[in-house]
């Protein structure tokens, strides 16, 4: 897994300064949360980790984001093998105006995956224990005749993987708007996950669905971090207490506090991350 390092990260839209000289370490295999009030910059910092603030115009970066010792904002950094292994799931699902399959096999498809990656890959998530319970792909293949086997194996696992299988799978060919939206949330995960990122960035991934469809993609989380690395923005204290291995506390664009999350949620060191986690600021 990846080693991500952020060394004197100072982050600007024109003139006014979002992120002011972060440093902090972020753990591999592990769900890291950031929190910390409206506006502080948990955001900015997040889509710092795979360039997508390169959409925005007058954005200036200073620092360094390492990724297993590269610096990604290098000028020959190659920005599209970053986003492949740096997923992002956004505050609200956007699925493609396509089905529910083939939203799930887009990424392979634009990247060119053959039957062979394909089966290395859903082979590779058996082993890792995270799609339990199945007979092995192969064997799966063999009863299979048509040309698209492997896809069909590689959508399957993934949707498992997202815990959307059972409420989809009579309907794989249906258009993808007609899911709900915590369902099409669930389908974004699917679909950042068949590209096989190393990171997930998740952008407040809970706030527009319903309490039953955030505990599911809660669920999906702690188990996804037996392999992947996972950093979640949320403004939910209470979220925060249930999923988080580590925690980073941004106050005003300035890096606070950071640790694992039972000291800073339960004995934090600075006046600021005990009157933010107390609910005296918000």
């Amino acid at each position: 897994m990846p080693h991500i390092r952020l060394r004197n990260l100072r982050i600007a839209y024109a003139s006014e300064e979002a992120l002011h000289g972060i440093n902090v370490d972020i753990p591999d295999g592990q769900i890291t949360v950031v929190i910390g009030p409206s506006g502080c910059g948990k955001t900015t910092l997040l889509k710092s980790l795979n360039r997508l603030l390169d959409l925005y115009e007058e954005v200036r970066v200073q620092g360094e984001v390492l990724i297993d010792g590269v610096n990604i904002y290098d000028p020959k950094a190659d920005v599209l093998a970053l986003r492949k292994k740096v997923g992002f799931l956004p505050q609200r699902p956007y699925p493609l105006p396509m089905s529910i399959y083939d939203n799930t096999a887009f990424g392979p498809r634009i990247h060119g995956m053959n039957g062979a990656q394909i089966l290395q890959q859903v082979e590779d998530l058996q082993k890792n224990g995270l799609v339990a319970g199945l007979p092995p792909p192969g064997e799966r293949l063999a009863a299979r005749a048509n040309s698209n086997a492997e896809m069909d194996l590689l959508v399957e696992y993934y949707l498992r993987l997202a815990g959307l299988w059972d409420e989809v799978k009579d309907r794989l060919h249906t258009p993808a708007s007609k899911l709900s939206v915590g369902q099409q949330q669930r389908l974004a995960l699917a679909r950042a996950l068949a590209v096989e990122p190393d990171v997930i960035l998740a952008d407040e991934p809970t706030s527009a669905l319903d309490p039953i469809s955030a505990k599911l993609i809660e669920k999906q989380f702690q188990l996804l971090k037996r392999r992947y690395t996972i950093v979640v923005v949320t403004h939910i204290l209470r979220q925060a207490r249930r999923i988080a291995d580590y925690v980073i506390f941004l106050y005003l664009g300035e890096l606070v506090e950071h640790g694992p999350a039972q000291q800073v949620l339960g004995s934090p060191l600075d006046e600021r991350t005990r009157a933010y986690v107390s609910g005296e600021i918000s």
